[in-house]
């Protein structure tokens, strides 16, 4: 019996060869997850865990409601790139594993509002996260989400893929802005996180837009000792 990994990856050859045979072209609609199932023979997990790692590397993009093309070329470069945790730490050669604390749809405070742009009270999405590497806790993800840009966020199983990785297949970053800062952090994200009393929080705050609309805002804090941050821009067309 072929490995699940062996299936995936025959999955995602598949839609490679249709896009370099040109049998879908950019902008043209590739089979969906299930006619990916019927077609390769494989379970849903294994289509959709195929189609998304397309997303992730720009080769397909999602419209909601639509289905999943192949990137136009523009989208293919981009001086922006918001990568998931998951993605940093398997390409350092370390194992990703996350907790789901909680995912459900709240009524917005003042700050949180004001930081996805919309009127105090109005229904947003909020999503709680712990992502390990290699067992040790690296990264607490807090997140709200406008649900006027991604209905359904609240309603997703962020045990398969991660909120970021949902996100990007969704409504891919257009504009991000980021605030970085050194905290001291209060005792419950310090016990989550391993950390002893006199051990730095890195907390990094990202709000994202896709085209002209507020998406989401998170507040990812990380372990001072175990975390860095680095960015890297090109100009080059």
């Amino acid at each position: 019996m072929k490995s699940k990994d062996t299936r995936y990856t025959q999955v995602k050859n598949f839609l490679l060869n249709g896009i370099s045979q040109q049998t879908w072209s950019a902008g043209e609609r590739v089979p969906s997850e299930n006619e990916l199932v019927e077609l390769c023979k494989v379970s849903r997990m294994t289509a959709r865990r195929a189609l998304q790692e397309l997303y992730q590397e720009g080769i397909l993009v999602r419209i909601q409601g639509k289905g999943s093309f192949v990137a136009e070329e523009k989208q293919q470069s981009s001086l922006l790139q918001i990568r998931s945790i998951s993605a940093e730490i398997k390409e350092q050669g370390f194992t990703h594993r996350s907790e789901l604390i909680c995912c459900e749809e709240q009524t917005a405070d003042s700050s949180i509002a004001k930081a996805l742009n919309i009127e105090p009270e109005q229904l947003c999405a909020h999503s709680q996260l712990v992502h390990f590497q290699n067992d040790q806790p690296i990264q607490l993800e807090y997140r709200w989400i406008n649900i006027d840009a991604v209905p359904e966020y609240a309603q997703q199983d962020f045990t398969s893929v991660t909120p970021s990785e949902y996100l990007l297949s969704i409504a891919p970053v257009t504009e991000a802005e980021h605030k970085v800062e050194a905290i001291i952090g209060d005792q419950s994200i310090r016990k989550i996180l391993e950390l002893s009393s006199d051990e730095a929080i890195l907390l990094l705050q990202r709000r994202t837009w896709c085209d002209d609309k507020l998406v989401s805002y998170a507040r990812l804090y990380h372990p001072g000792n175990r975390y860095s941050l680095g960015t890297k821009f090109s100009t080059k067309t």
